[in-house]
């Protein structure tokens, strides 16, 4: 019998409610993966930076409602240069939930190492400061004995927007699989305050400094083409074909994968049967 061809019919491009989100469903499963992630370790707390944006709020509030927030230590890390607004952004969050909070100032932490160096670039600062910052949190997670939670989402993740084993070190992300649009849809139904949503996103690394001016794109157009390059497997031409720039495309699927080694831990030469990260990778490898 004669095979017949198959032909697989793509839809025009997507519009960005194809991220629409069941937001209450959202929220139960991400608040039973924290208190599940940090129980099953033994331990009972959380650790968070807290830097006034939308991200980290999210993973603020995510973590007050899944362990209590006398359970959350919510840390502010300015530099002498931070936005007085995002101090006060962090300060609505802070009152919002509950969560226990402190105020560490790291100028004098990174002021001295920028020193040394006279021809230091912003991108070489902001590293060392997101890095500091986690020197911080980690000393806190020590000290206040609870697990570092993560505050990267999925758009950050997937374009490497990130300082590796600076802001994107942590013990447990719960907003990892959301992509920036989803972060918005989530925060808005959880009542985050609205000058945490609706401000521009920024690192606030330095004065003037915004995530979508360093990336060259809106979230909002971002979010579209990696949704159908990742969740939908849409190939690059494909994406052209359903409406994106091809020099948008281009630029997008080069960046994503030139920042894979951000998203894994460190390849370790394989020698024997079982090499931890190819065979080795699941609590049930060690018998639970």
């Amino acid at each position: 019998m004669k095979k017949l061809p198959i032909t697989i019919t793509r839809p025009k491009k997507k519009t960005i409610s194809n991220l629409e989100i069941n937001a209450e469903l959202a929220r139960q499963i991400l608040t039973g993966f924290v208190r599940s992630e940090i129980t099953r370790t033994g331990f009972t707390r959380a650790v968070l930076g807290l830097s006034g944006g939308i991200d980290s709020a999210l993973s603020c509030f995510l973590a007050a409602e899944a362990l209590g927030p006398e359970n959350v230590l919510a840390v502010r890390m300015p530099y002498r240069a931070s936005s007085a607004d995002s101090l006060e952004d962090a300060q609505r969050v802070i009152d919002a939930t509950g969560v226990q909070s402190m105020t560490v100032e790291i100028t004098e932490m990174v002021d001295p190492l920028f020193a040394k160096f006279p021809d230091i670039t912003n991108q070489r600062k902001g590293n060392i400061m997101a890095r500091e910052r986690m020197i911080i949190l980690y000393d806190q997670s020590e000290a206040f004995k609870g697990l570092v939670v993560g505050t990267g989402n999925k758009t950050e993740i997937l374009l490497g927007y990130s300082t590796l084993f600076g802001d994107s070190a942590c013990a447990l992300n719960p907003i990892g699989d959301l992509y920036k649009t989803q972060v918005r849809q989530l925060s808005r139904h959880l009542g985050i305050p609205s000058s945490v949503i609706d401000k521009a996103p920024s690192a606030d690394l330095w004065a003037g400094q915004t995530d979508e001016g360093e990336l060259g794109y809106t979230y909002a157009e971002v979010d579209q083409l990696l949704y159908l390059l990742i969740d939908e497997r849409y190939t690059p031409q494909e994406c052209v074909e359903a409406g994106f720039a091809e020099g948008f495309v281009r630029s997008v699927v080069e960046r994503v994968r030139r920042n894979q080694f951000k998203r894994v831990l460190p390849p370790i030469a394989k020698l024997s049967n079982r090499t931890i990260g190819y065979d080795f990778l699941y609590l049930r490898d060690w018998g639970t």
